[in-house]
């Protein structure tokens, strides 16, 4: 199995208040046979409806909302870049769980959730540079 990411599935409790949700951040999604695609960087998020996703899977769903496991992050340019982002997700109807704070790191990070619960880490990370087109190489952590 090659080691990177093509797709990130979130199961949503409504498609139509997710979606919106999104595409108030900014974002402009593609709708095909109830799912929505969003091209972020080199690999897509996808927004279907969680009753599907888990019977796709072939598990068990208690039909509850919250966190289920998954967090996504997105690094961002700059410190101040954090604090745009949180309050851009909270405007569009999210929750900030955690307000930006200094990470032991050395970075600048906050937390929100989406409608759905999913959980989205916003960070400022130094050792991590972003190149143009928004992606990051992890760097040689030598032999840790």
């Amino acid at each position: 199995m090659e080691q990177r990411i093509s797709l990130v599935t979130l199961g949503v409790t409504d498609l139509p208040r997710a979606r919106a949700f999104y595409e108030r951040l900014g974002w402009r999604g593609q709708e095909v046979e109830e799912t929505v695609f969003f091209q972020a960087g080199g690999l897509a998020v996808v927004l279907w409806a969680r009753e599907k996703l888990a019977a796709d899977a072939g598990v068990a769903d208690d039909g509850g909302g919250g966190f289920g496991g998954l967090g996504l992050a997105q690094n961002v340019r700059s410190r101040a870049e954090v604090d745009v982002v949180l309050a851009e997700a909270s405007a569009a109807g999210g929750a900030v769980t955690r307000p930006a704070r200094e990470t032991f790191y050395g970075g600048y990070a906050g937390c929100f959730t989406d409608p759905d619960g999913h959980v989205w880490e916003i960070a400022w990370n130094p050792g991590f540079p972003l190149a143009a087109d928004g992606t990051i190489t992890v760097p040689d952590f030598g032999d840790v």
